[in-house]
């Protein structure tokens, strides 16, 4: 059995799968308490402000050496997930799936390091450190809804005005995902939907 790849699935894009799976994943979490001024008190009350979400960090090494290929593709790849998006005024938000472990965030930096390069001058070999800053919108989080993961498979009971592209942006982050779920349930009508029915949400997975 091949070892499954680590996979970028950006919003409304496609995924990136990893040339080589990281080494190792570091998530940390700080709690913004704070510090209250308070005359006569060795020790201050604390107060606490708002939660911060996870951290993930981790690096990705590309190595194009024996193709005598550049890796200059697969940074910008990366880059490109931290870069504003034409349709999106924003970087898209990213989920990070590796096995059974799903993050959903944001980049918040990029930093590659080139290691090897060509006769030519291309660097053949890079390793990049990523920093993804966990993201939920907060529609999501006021209902209660826990964070979902895009590759596992699921049932869904449809609410009243819910479409298939609400759906799709629900569970992908991508309207346009809603033909996956037509597909998986025999739906040839998007608009026959009725408050109730059971929807099977496929998953999406990585390609290898």
């Amino acid at each position: 059995m091949s070892l499954a790849k680590a996979t970028l699935v950006p919003e409304g894009g496609a995924p990136l799968v990893v040339q080589f799976n990281p080494k190792e994943l570091s998530v940390s979490k700080s709690v913004p308490w704070e510090p209250q001024a308070s005359s006569g008190a060795d020790v201050p009350e604390q107060q606490f402000n708002t939660g911060q979400g996870r951290t993930l960090t981790f690096e990705l090494f590309f190595d194009r050496y024996e193709q005598n290929g550049s890796v200059q593709g697969d940074v910008a790849a990366i880059e490109k997930m931290a870069t504003i998006d034409g349709e999106l005024h924003r970087p898209p938000v990213i989920r990070f799936i590796y096995g059974t472990f799903t993050f959903k965030g944001v980049f918040k930096e990029v930093q590659t390091r080139y290691t090897m390069f060509l006769q030519s001058g291309s660097a053949c070999r890079a390793t990049v450190s990523c920093t993804l800053q966990e993201h939920e919108d907060l529609e999501s989080q006021r209902r209660g809804e826990p964070t979902q993961s895009p590759d596992h498979a699921k049932l869904r009971r449809i609410k009243r005005g819910e479409t298939l592209h609400s759906i799709a942006s629900t569970e992908y982050d991508n309207a346009a995902e809603w033909r996956r779920i037509a597909d998986a349930n025999g739906i040839d009508n998007p608009l026959d939907l009725e408050p109730g029915m059971e929807l099977l949400i496929p998953p999406i997975l990585p390609t290898v």
